[in-house]
């Protein structure tokens, strides 16, 4: 806890981020909303895809639509595919609209399209051919 709190006091997105989920979930440390909110938001305004997609949900949670959908688009431009999904409903449900939904799919494509590397593609595909072999254990 105490690395982590000084990486997240050094700006690491990644720290505030798993801090966050530490005060969410009350693991090592008392349950504090607040804290883990505090934390969430931190790793978002740090560049982490996944924590800007959980403050997506928490604005859905809380009714706070347009809130909800500018958090999508921020993930799903960094790449999250998640947040496409998220965006696809807001979209069936009129929160979002065609052009704002179709910035959102070319943005995300091209952040996916910049981490692909033949290395990465090789790694993948090992990693879908170990897969079966898991499942027989």
């Amino acid at each position: 806890l105490e690395y982590l709190t000084k990486a997240a006091e050094l700006g690491d997105a990644n720290a505030h981020y798993q801090l966050s989920i530490l005060y969410e979930r009350g693991e090592g440390v008392e349950k504090d909303e607040k804290k883990g909110l505090y934390h969430l938001e931190e790793a978002a305004i740090a560049g982490h895809p996944e924590a800007r997609f959980q403050l997506a949900c928490y604005e859905g949670k809380n009714s706070r639509f347009d809130r909800m959908v500018k958090h999508f688009i921020i993930s799903a431009n960094l790449g999250h595919d998640e947040s496409i999904q998220g965006l696809k409903l807001c979209y069936k449900e009129g929160k979002v609209s065609k052009e704002d939904f179709a910035s959102a799919l070319r943005a995300h494509q091209a952040a996916v399209n910049e981490t692909k590397s033949p290395q990465r593609e090789e790694a993948s595909k090992a990693w879908q051919r170990r897969k079966p072999r898991e499942q027989k254990k």
